[in-house]
């Protein structure tokens, strides 16, 4: 069965009743959205994750090949089989952007027997905190036009206005506009722009801040470009933060879903890792480990981009330690990374799979230089060989990782018991005191951070700043931009700027093309390679296998 045919069966229980089963959430703490889904409000609650004794466990990846591994679909067995040993945990997870969805990578609610459910009203609308996000992102937008319609008191310079509109769809043909067009009553006519909306400032503020007062703080500090005299502009001083909080005030608080097997699961905010954080929102985290023993979340594509961005930044900036890390593995992203081709993945070849290993043995050397504990989880697939299975153990042997074979897309919870109990071990072997500790300190130069990334996580010889890009990073060391984290926005395919450089490719030179500061969100966004913050459909996208019967039921959404 397909994945909607599996979702679409389920017996769900009532959002209510699991909420006050699983996690003693009572009925005037929730805002039902239909029958299945909610929102929490976590004004309700006494939320400082500082405090908590629950243990907080990442799931992240080995650089995937194109077909994507299932990263998602672990986090989710791993909850579904910490539940089935007996373990309080809770899930936490990003929410599904509408790009992928109607474009190349299709749904990120899970897979087969390890699925967020209602999983299409999750990949689609869900409780409309997207499009929160993006009217928010857009009323700044038009704030901003307007304003400089009506006299420009601020003086803003029209040619250095920095902020973009936003869409949550795939429009390559958006990436760069001219907007104002037809004449002085249609507003100023200047260059401009469209992000996805997962790539936005705001995007990454919703899931960053602490609360709603903190939500407006961060709002109010967003820099939309500069004045006449080259100072910086802010939103506060278009008095905007107070409008776009009052669009996101409700979109801020926890989404709660579950999942087949009746695992809560949290599903809030959804940054992409390649263009931006990759984390789910600390609103949701912090309230799941008031909530539970154990929480799993994951971050984004392969642990060079999601694991470092959740350690380098939504670590620093919420003060979450870590306590272990699973890292998601699969037979045929070896091969990937080994040199085979997409169309040949599923064939037996011993031989790629163990040249592609140094993919994984390069993320776990990395996870290790944060003292982050970690194992890894073997996602099977129908066309992984026995042979190819054994020699995967021998070779985590070798090197002194224990490897879990974990089948949680074919057997739900009872697949994932194996990899709960040995997620559990792994916590118990612990003291209790997190060794986590972050790649660099705040006050080391953006200069110094970049390097640092690219050096010690991409293995990269050193980085090419372009002599502009150069000036403008020492000018911000100069302020207090200085003492922000960075955020690299790069392929997710190869550890370098090129997809086409796979496994654990080394020798190169990082390119950094382009600076932006998120004031807001307060890191340092570096663009390098040929990333695109607004992506592009393929040439066959997923919305052709997309419709809708007469009785109103999806087909084809996974």
């Amino acid at each position: 069965m397909s994945d909607i045919e599996i979702a679409k069966k389920a017996k769900l229980e009532p959002i209510a009743d699991l909420a006050e089963r699983t996690l003693g959430i009572t009925k005037d703490q929730l805002i039902p959205y239909g029958h299945f889904k909610a929102k929490v409000d976590p004004s309700t609650f006494s939320v400082n994750s500082s405090s908590s004794k629950s243990k907080l466990v990442l799931v992240t990846a080995i650089s995937p090949s194109p077909a994507g591994e299932g990263k998602t679909t672990t986090t989710i067995g791993l909850g579904d089989g910490l539940r089935r040993i007996g373990k309080n945990a809770t899930i936490c997870l990003r929410e599904p952007s509408l790009g992928p969805s109607f474009g190349m990578k299709g749904g990120a609610a899970g897979g087969g027997y390890a699925q967020v459910v209602p999983m299409d009203e999750i990949n689609l609308h869900f409780t409309g905190d997207f499009h929160a996000i993006t009217s928010a992102n857009n009323l700044l937008a038009a704030i901003i036009d307007n304003h400089l319609h009506w006299g420009n008191k601020l003086n803003i310079d029209p040619r250095k206005v920095t902020w973009r509109r936003a869409i949550d769809l795939n429009d390559r043909s958006l990436r760069e506009i001219v907007s104002g067009l037809g004449g002085h009553a249609n507003g100023l006519t200047r260059e401009a722009g469209f992000d996805i909306t997962v790539a936005s400032e705001v995007m990454a503020i919703f899931c960053l801040a602490s609360d709603l007062n903190d939500l407006k703080r961060r709002l109010g500090q967003i820099v939309i470009g500069k004045n006449q005299s080259g100072e910086d502009v802010l939103a506060s001083e278009l008095i905007a933060e107070g409008s776009m909080t009052a669009l996101l005030k409700d979109a801020i608080m926890p989404n709660l879903v579950q999942t087949l097997e009746k695992t809560p699961a949290f599903v809030h905010g959804g940054p992409f890792a390649n263009i931006a954080h990759g984390c789910n929102s600390v609103a949701a985290t912090k309230l799941a480990m008031n909530l539970s023993d154990i929480v799993i979340t994951e971050a984004g594509f392969g642990a060079d981009l999601g694991a470092e961005k959740f350690f380098n930044i939504k670590c620093r900036k919420s003060n979450l330690s870590p306590s272990a890390s699973v890292i998601v593995a699969t037979i045929r992203a070896l091969k990937y990374h080994g040199g085979v081709k997409r169309s040949e993945l599923d064939q037996e070849n011993l031989q790629a799979m163990e040249e592609g290993f140094a993919n994984l043995k390069r993320h776990l050397e990395n996870i290790a230089k944060f003292g982050v504990p970690c194992i890894v989880a073997l996602n099977a697939f129908s066309a992984d060989t026995k042979a190819e299975t054994d020699r995967f153990i021998e070779l985590c042997q070798e090197i002194g990782v224990k490897s879990v074979l974990a089948t949680h897309w074919a057997d739900g919870a009872k697949g994932a018991e194996d990899l709960a109990r040995a997620v559990v071990e792994l916590l118990d072997d612990e003291d209790g005191e997190s060794g986590f500790e972050t790649l660099y300190p705040d006050d080391m130069s953006l200069v110094d951070k970049l390097r640092t990334v690219a050096q010690e996580v991409y293995r990269a010889d050193d980085v090419d700043f372009s002599p502009a890009v150069l000036k403008r990073l020492k000018a911000l060391d100069e302020t207090n931009v200085r003492n922000f984290p960075v955020c690299i926005a790069k392929t997710p395919y190869s550890f370098s700027a090129d997809q086409k450089l796979r496994g654990a490719v080394s020798g190169f030179t990082l390119p950094i093309r382009e600076v932006r500061v998120a004031n807001g969100a307060e890191f340092v966004v570096a663009l390098s390679g040929e990333i695109m913050t607004m992506p592009g459909l393929p040439r066959v996208p997923a919305s052709e296998r997309i419709n809708v019967d007469e009785s109103g039921e999806l087909s084809g959404l996974s």
